[in-house]
């Protein structure tokens, strides 16, 4: 592993430093990724860099099945909390319900999460009497 020196007054970089470009239809350049360790170690060099080709992230497989359902469950689900969260004829029925459940041991802590469940309760119910 080489040492890494960034110019003076930087003492390290965490993240990403270039990422390619995509243009046409395909990438020019590379990813290059800067680490820096923070756990503790009697090693001094903590810094790293890390070249990456361009197609590195490209997905190499087809989705599976149950990739697919869940993708269209959190879309469906996604949807139903939003419409949900719009409709104000409901929102004091909501937020007693939530606020009954909240310091159960597993009850939601915010109210988006509890929104999320009791939609996606809805939405696995529905899909069950289907």
């Amino acid at each position: 592993m080489a040492k890494v020196t960034y110019a003076t007054g930087i003492d390290y970089v965490q993240g990403s430093l270039a990422k390619p470009v995509k243009k046409a239809g395909h990438s020019h350049g590379t990813y290059l990724i800067g680490k820096h360790r923070v756990a503790p170690t009697t090693n001094p060099k903590c810094t790293s860099l890390f070249i990456q080709n361009a197609n590195v992230y490209d997905r190499t497989t087809a989705p599976s099945a149950d990739e697919l359902a869940a993708r269209a469950r959190f879309a469906a689900v996604s949807g139903l909390v939003k419409a949900r969260k719009a409709d104000l004829s409901k929102l004091t029925d909501d937020q007693e319900a939530f606020i009954a459940q909240r310091d159960l041991p597993n009850g939601k802590k915010t109210m988006l999460a509890w929104y999320w469940m009791v939609c996606g309760e809805e939405y696995d119910e529905a899909l069950d009497g289907e």
